[in-house]
């Protein structure tokens, strides 16, 4: 429906009381003026056909495939039903991460409150209508441009704007899609819903502009694997074209001979298993962490898991449990006030600014049993003042929050006798004052303390074990007093959590990044320091994760490297999470970082099998086309070396536990491992050729192609015994399997990979270049080990004087 059909339909001003009625709902979302997202939560079934179908590489397979039956040499299109397999399983795994992803999404999706015959209900954000009455309160993120109609709120809009400034909206003011609630409960009536809302507009905006920045490509893994594609795809072309041109002209080859030839070099040249790995091993890492109760937003924070070093982490909900209990009331005026007199100050404090955090909800539990008397004016707890107020037409004004943000430091010094001891064993403190309502902490007087307790959550102790041992560093960031947090992170078995400090101390950017490397434990942090002690972390060097589930962690969050939300929490932290822990428990997290890093150090170890075979293919074509040799095998050949080496061993290992951090540039580790095969790789097959050459020429070998085959197996497989060491069973069982399928293939059905039955001699030049190979890769490595070795000190040295 267009937007001028939409503008002709009326308005309706349902009374914030009342809203709109279901009939009047229906008519409007089958008008199409409902809240449906622009966008699917993940990809839709013919979407993922198309992308693992209708890919550049496999358009190049079925040209090749054409052409090797124009020459009639159907014998040589084995690598074709790898490719279909490998399009087949791809499909098949992303559709198994989309069933599992969507059942999550579904159990995870943005609800709202809204006003329907009078009552208040709850709906998914995508099932409202336009000119809906809906309640928004703290943690709420904003579902569609809406007009507030009672109540204020206080909104941050960093997520669409990037300024991190609070907003007070009062009735006639707007609220804009994509920001969120921090303090205060008002209704608003829904004006722009659907595609229609502002951040609807944006989402559209930036995907026309720049799809190709998409999040779940950004990953340093995914960038590499792109650009290598990339450079393969552009070279295969001038490289085949040149191939096929010397094998023809120069060397006179049989036009038969050289599309045979040229297409295995081609064959050989592209990463067909690659990307099939790196999808499966993905997918179902997607899979394992659904199994945990994680959804996952973003595949590509699953190799930041891998690599993270830091984890910060907040304190209540994610150290402790969530709930609070009121654990004392301690009088600081006892001659003006009694405990009833607090008692029934906290009962209407509470009532009047309800119970929209943990803390107010412990103090609601507590002491909400009393009558209340209406406040004139509130003023809810925020992260920046850190703390809420209540006025009465008496003219009294009363505070509740932070002592340090209350009283002034002569006054607070007079009582640190009575909090000190509190925050030191691991309490919330909170102060109940009186103040003049024209001057709010002025002349604040102090009535009493309220302290209150959070448990360590269970498994907390064990959790932070694992993360020592496996040497990420953790950071304890939080909006309560240092000396409280220091307590609760060391009662969690936190490494040096008496390692910490007021962040109301640090003014300075620089004085923030000083901090973040020195402490442990950070208190009274307000959310815009959160974001810089990330960001000072992450300009350290470090790969940062962030946990989190309130209002004021969710600038960290989308500043971490990698952010994991409590499905408990807040709204919009779960939203602009990459991660969401279902359970809320983070004592799943070893178990999440476990599986990022099987991922990704599994998609490494075989991505060096995969580019054993594209090196050999790319640097044999060329020296090929220089020396004026044919090009060694077939792709029949080929396809057995990379069925058996390459294909089936990478895949057994993808599923293999691999806890090891990942560190290092994904490209450059895996070129590193595969340079040293893939190099053995053309030293046998030109020894082949030395050989042809120094004995009776083309007659001393008669199938040179199968000599060479049988080689390049041979070394395919000293890389995975390379790849696979040390020895489990399981990779005890996939060498000796691997071993027995080359030789079953290379006996019995021989024929079917263009293998010819090789004599005496073959026979022995196998066995003298075979047993060659292994001191060839062997110091190939040590030279490759030595040049990175110096390489690495020119980088020292190079940072040192730069450093100077």
């Amino acid at each position: 429906m267009t937007e001028a059909h939409i503008s002709e339909i009326p308005r309706i001003a349902a009374l914030p009381e009342a809203g709109l009625t279901n009939e009047q709902a229906a008519r409007l979302f089958d008008a199409g003026l409902s809240n449906a997202p622009v966008d699917a939560p993940t990809k839709t079934v013919g979407q993922i056909i198309i992308a693992n179908v209708c890919t550049y590489f496999n358009l190049v397979f079925a040209i090749l495939a054409v052409v090797i039956l124009l020459v009639g040499a159907w014998r040589e299109l084995l690598f074709l039903p790898v490719v279909i397999l490998n399009s087949a399983i791809g499909i098949i795994q992303e559709l198994r991460a989309k069933k599992t992803l969507d059942k999550l999404t579904l159990m995870s999706e943005p609800r709202a409150k809204v006003v329907r015959d009078g009552t208040l209900i709850s709906l998914r954000c995508a099932e409202l209508v336009r000119d809906d009455i809906v309640e928004f309160t703290a943690g709420n993120q904003i579902c569609a441009d809406a007009e507030v109609v009672t109540g204020e709120v206080q909104v941050n809009e960093s997520l669409i704007t990037g300024e991190p400034d609070e907003i007070l909206k009062a009735p006639g003011t707007s609220l804009l899609s994509g920001s969120y609630i921090v303090a205060g409960t008002c209704r608003a009536r829904l004006d722009k819903v659907g595609a229609a809302s502002f951040v609807s507009k944006l989402t559209i905006e930036a995907k026309a502009q720049a799809q190709s920045k998409s999040k779940s490509g950004s990953s340093e893994m995914m960038r590499s694997l792109t650009r290598l594609v990339q450079v393969i795809g552009i070279l295969i072309i001038p490289v085949g074209a040149l191939l096929f041109w010397h094998q023809y002209y120069v060397l006179g080859e049989e036009f038969r001979q050289c599309v045979i030839t040229t297409i295995a070099a081609l064959v050989g040249m592209i990463p067909e298993g690659l990307y099939l790995l790196t999808s499966i091993a993905l997918a179902v890492g997607v899979i394992r962490l659904a199994s945990m109760r994680t959804l996952t937003h973003d595949l590509g924070c699953i190799e930041t898991l891998a690599r993270v070093n830091v984890l910060c982490v907040d304190k209540t909900g994610t150290i402790t449990e969530p709930e609070m209990l009121v654990e004392d009331l301690i009088l600081l005026e006892p001659t003006r006030f009694s405990t009833e007199d607090a008692e029934q100050l906290l009962a209407d404090h509470c009532l009047n600014l309800g119970a929209e955090n943990d803390t107010m909800k412990a103090i609601k539990r507590k002491y909400g049993g009393k009558p209340a008397r209406p406040a004139v004016r509130t003023l809810p707890f925020n992260s920046k003042n850190k703390f809420s107020i209540a006025e009465y037409d008496t003219g009294e004004c009363y505070l509740l929050g932070a002592p340090e943000f209350i009283l002034d430091e002569p006054t607070l010094a007079e009582y640190r006798a009575e909090i000190e001891p509190q925050t030191a064993s691991g309490l919330r403190v909170l102060l109940l004052a009186m103040t003049d309502s024209e001057d709010e902490t002025g002349d604040a007087v102090p009535i009493c303390l309220v302290t209150l307790s959070n448990k360590v959550r269970a498994g907390a102790v064990d959790t932070f074990r694992y993360f020592a041992e496996q040497g990420v560093t953790i950071k304890v960031i939080s909006g309560d007093n240092d000396h409280t947090v220091s307590y609760i992170a060391g009662k969690a078995g936190i490494a040096n959590a008496e390692a910490s400090i007021d962040a109301t101390t640090l003014t300075t950017d620089s004085e923030i990044a000083a901090a973040a490397s020195e402490y442990t434990v950070f208190g009274r942090v307000t959310p815009e320091q959160k974001r810089k002690l990330i960001k000072a972390l992450k300009a350290a060097g470090n790969t940062v994760a962030m946990t989190g589930d309130g209002v004021n962690d969710i600038l960290a969050l989308k500043e971490a490297d990698c952010s994991v939300a409590m499905a408990s929490g807040s709204d919009v932290a779960a939203q602009v999470s990459q991660l969401v822990l279902l359970d809320s428990d983070f004592s799943a997290m070893p178990g999440i970082v476990a599986e990022g890093r099987r991922v990704i150090n599994n998609i490494q170890r075989g991505a060096a099998l995969f580019l054993v075979k594209n090196i050999f293919s790319f640097v044999c074509a060329v020296l090929s086309i220089i020396a004026g040799f044919a090009y060694p095998v077939t792709p029949a050949q080929l396809s057995l070396v990379s069925m058996l080496t390459i294909g089936l061993p990478s895949f057994v290992l993808a599923l293999e536990p691999n806890t090891a951090r990942v560190t290092g540039h994904f490209l450059r580790g895996v070129l590193y491992r595969a340079l040293p095969g893939g190099l053995t790789a053309v030293a046998v097959a030109f020894g082949v050729m030395f050989f042809g050459i120094a004995g009776e020429g083309a007659a001393f070998i008669r199938d040179d192609g199968t000599v060479s085959a049988i080689l390049l197996a041979l070394v395919g497989f000293l890389v995975l015994y390379k790849v696979c060491t040390p020895f489990t069973a399981l990779r005890r069982a996939l060498c000796g399997t691997v071993a027995a399928l080359l030789v079953l293939c290379a006996t019995v059905f021989g024929r079917i990979f263009s293998l010819s039955t090789l004599g005496y001699r073959e026979v022995l030049i196998i066995a003298v270049i075979g047993l060659a190979a292994v001191p060839i890769m062997n110091a190939l490595t040590q030279i490759e080990d030595k040049l990175a070795h110096w390489i690495e000190l020119l980088r020292t040295a190079n940072q040192l004087e730069k450093g100077k």
